[in-house]
């Protein structure tokens, strides 16, 4: 079994069909999805897709490209959102400087506010980061020498070095589609290094689809593609890496429940 620890259910390209997306991913041994929050805002959304579909959960927070639009992006409103019982992380939040919409230093405010709220739940952070490798490892650092809190790089594509440092810091690592593409040897070199115990799965669906769907909406049920690939780097089977990418999984966003045998069984 895997888990998609990273799609957008709410994205149109995928809401539009969620039975069909659905009945895809389980038939592809995708047992559970968490669905990622962009928006504070749009956290009822995120609240009725994990009540009305048993396999997936939802964090809670601002991506930071949407920090200037969203509204009360404050401590108390991340944490009380958190009390859901299917809101088992929050983020998406971090630092990208591809698009520089925000002033750095707001960014970055909000982006360690984010890493506060990680500390009071005790719920694992989705970190976004790109194109902001120094000041992301320099908060990283400053802010786990404050007190420890739990996170992820999601959908890595940044350097080796701050690889090393997330996982110096005890954070996972997860890979997306990218992991497939034919450009991205250096990427997977990187994967190659990670601990097996470090390493998480994700979809980032809809977009980033691996190959051979790639250029075409992705969902969670193509997941199963960057595992065999992320299998390949590290030498070992595509049930190694199920099996271990599920166990971090659980053990990360342990707000989850214990897998069901229904969920055991799928291949």
């Amino acid at each position: 079994m895997l888990i998609d620890t990273h799609c957008h259910l709410d994205f149109p390209q995928l809401s539009d069909e969620i039975d069909a997306v659905m009945a895809r991913a389980r038939q592809a041994g995708v047992g559970r999805m968490i669905t990622i929050s962009t928006r504070l805002s749009k956290a009822k959304i995120y609240q009725t897709l994990a009540e009305t579909h048993p396999h997936v959960y939802f964090t809670i927070g601002t991506h930071p490209l949407n920090i200037d639009e969203d509204r009360d992006i404050t401590l108390s409103n991340i944490v009380s959102l958190s009390h859901h019982p299917k809101c088992v992380g929050l983020g998406e939040a971090g630092l990208d400087y591809h698009y520089d919409k925000t002033a750095r230093d707001h960014a970055q405010s909000i982006f360690r506010l984010h890493i506060e709220a990680a500390r009071q739940t005790g719920l694992p952070l989705v970190i976004h980061s790109r194109e902001a490798d120094e000041d992301m490892a320099t908060i990283l650092s400053e802010e786990m020498a404050k007190g420890s809190f739990k996170a992820i790089l999601h959908c890595f594509t940044s350097s080796a070095e701050l690889a090393r440092i997330g996982v110096s810091l005890g954070l996972y690592i997860s890979f997306s589609g990218v992991l497939t593409f034919k450009n991205s040897q250096d990427l997977r070199d990187i994967a190659a290094s990670i601990p097996l115990e470090r390493l998480l799965v994700e979809t980032d669906s809809p977009y980033l689809a691996p190959v051979p769907f790639r250029g075409k909406t992705n969902e969670p049920s193509y997941v199963a593609h960057t595992a065999a690939v992320l299998a390949q780097v590290h030498g070992v089977t595509p049930d190694v890496i199920a099996q271990q990418t599920t166990d971090n999984a659980l053990r990360l966003f342990d707000k989850m429940p214990a897998l069901t045998p229904q969920e055991l069984a799928l291949s």
